[in-house]
């Protein structure tokens, strides 16, 4: 097999590739093999029927073909290999000759990953967040934890802002009731405006048992966006009450015998935390610093494919929430353009991130062992809330596994880049990069410490690889 490359850009090749016909024997062993169990030839058993039979009985022209379709993936991806080409997605394939008992000869034109060198990238200086925790921040945590202990108690008062009540609501639009669009028993709090608009305004100030109807426009469902009469009763008005921050409640609510304890305890974890949070922002950082230094063309089909990949994971999370693009849009405060222009350059960044991290892995050798890629998997099924097993099994059947190698050996060598770095805090303090581990105790925050009393009210709600 002979093969020439042709470069014709600094993103894309032109493999032309020739075969004499003797080194097509094996796909003509398997083409016959195939079509010997399909094709009923008297005299022959199934799967029994020699070539020359075969070849009269189907034609000669469909078998070369089958043969050739068996063995062009085969000498593309053995022409890969040989020429050293990083090739990314589909090759387009063209027969150029094909000459029975003589020579087959295709071109294969495919995107590749552009040459170049990542150089300088020690010593990048970065500047992070201060980790420095605040009375105020410790105040709120504890807060936090406080307000799952408080417990609700019946008010024979009009409701006010902050109150807890039980309500029923309904609809009509011109008169006529809606069925779809009634509910009984919400709980909801006052002030919270997470319902209906004008909703806080019409329950200030009513009692057990009294209704009021005032207009609103309805949200979801099939009469979104229509102006509706809607009716609340009032059940009842409920009353939030904290308990004292005192050594009883720090002996309740945690493992702690004094208020100051579950203080110091808060305070330790949430300079935990912000350590975490420095680190991966000098991630970030350091990342978005690299991928700044080095221009590198970007093949238009790989970005193509992972801005259709964001699209539609964005597309689908907003299908899980119940939202529309459009109201996506206006949260975020953006136009139709503007989200392109954002989907495209984040979409071109992390298509060069990922080249520039692979092309460091390379340079200093990095690679991932069978423990890494189990810790990988694990991870990667706790997040997504199913077993590593699934997981696994999931990217073996989809042939995903080298995706998988991939991301693992992109962290190491980003955790390469940011050990290599200068890293500062806006106070001028220098950041050691490794990272502390983060024990179970570590992670969990007081409010998961301890479970809360019933009566508490409840809370709402691979780029590219070598072929």
């Amino acid at each position: 097999m002979k093969t020439d490359v042709e470069e014709l850009s600094p993103t894309r090749v032109k493999l032309t590739i020739e075969v004499p016909f003797e080194e097509l024997d094996h796909a003509f062993d398997v083409t016959y093999k195939s079509l010997a169990k399909q094709v009923r030839i008297k005299g022959f058993r199934p799967g029994k029927a020699p070539a020359r039979l075969i070849d009269r009985y189907v034609g000669r022209g469909a078998v070369i073909s089958e043969a050739v379709n068996h063995a062009v993936p085969e000498l593309y991806n053995e022409a890969v290999q040989q020429k050293d080409v990083f090739a990314l997605g589909q090759p387009d394939v063209e027969i150029t000759k094909l000459e029975d008992g003589d020579e087959l000869t295709f071109t294969a034109e495919v995107d590749i990953r552009p040459k170049f060198e990542v150089a300088d990238y020690e010593g990048l200086e970065v500047t992070v967040d201060d980790a420095d925790v605040t009375d105020e921040q410790v105040d709120d945590q504890v807060g936090n934890l406080r307000e799952r202990f408080a417990t609700l108690t019946g008010a024979e008062r009009p409701a006010e802002n902050g109150d807890h009540l039980s309500i029923d609501l309904s609809a009509a639009i011109d008169g006529e009731k809606l069925d779809d669009v009634q509910a009984s028993g919400i709980s909801y709090e006052i002030g919270t405006n997470t319902m209906l608009e004008g909703l806080d305004d019409a329950l200030q100030g009513m009692s057990t048992g009294e209704s009021k109807t005032f207009s609103t426009k309805l949200v979801g469902g099939e009469y979104e966006g229509r102006e509706a009469d809607v009716t609340v009763t009032v059940h009842s008005v409920k009353v939030k009450e904290l308990p004292e921050l005192d050594d009883e409640f720090a002996q309740m609510a945690s493992e702690f015998d004094t208020i100051e304890e579950l203080r110091a305890d808060v305070r330790t974890r949430l300079e935990q935390s912000r350590r975490l949070q420095q680190l991966s922002q000098a991630r970030d950082r350091a990342l978005e610093k690299l991928v700044d230094s080095i221009d590198i063309p970007l093949p238009d089909s790989v970005v193509d494919e992972e801005i259709t990949r964001r699209r539609q994971s964005l597309e689908q999370q907003l299908t899980q929430s119940g939202l529309t693009k459009e109201s996506y849009l206006e949260a975020q405060e953006q136009t139709e353009e503007e989200f392109e222009e954002e989907l495209t350059k984040g979409a071109g960044s992390a298509v060069k991130a990922g080249f520039i991290l692979d092309q460091l892995a390379l340079q200093e050798e990095l690679a991932a062992d069978n423990n890494e890629l189990s810790q990988y998997v694990v991870e990667q099924a706790q997040r997504m809330g199913i077993s590593p097993d699934q997981l696994a099994q999931h990217l073996v059947e989809s042939n995903q596994i080298r995706v998988a190698y991939t991301e693992v050996v992109r962290a190491k060598a980003m955790s390469l880049v940011v050990e290599k770095a200068k890293i500062t805090d806006e106070s001028g303090n220098e950041i050691e990069p490794d990272a502390p581990e983060e024990s179970e105790d570590a992670a969990e925050t007081p409010e998961t410490a301890a479970e809360a009393p019933e009566e508490a009210p409840a809370e709402e709600a691979e780029t590219g690889s070598k072929a």
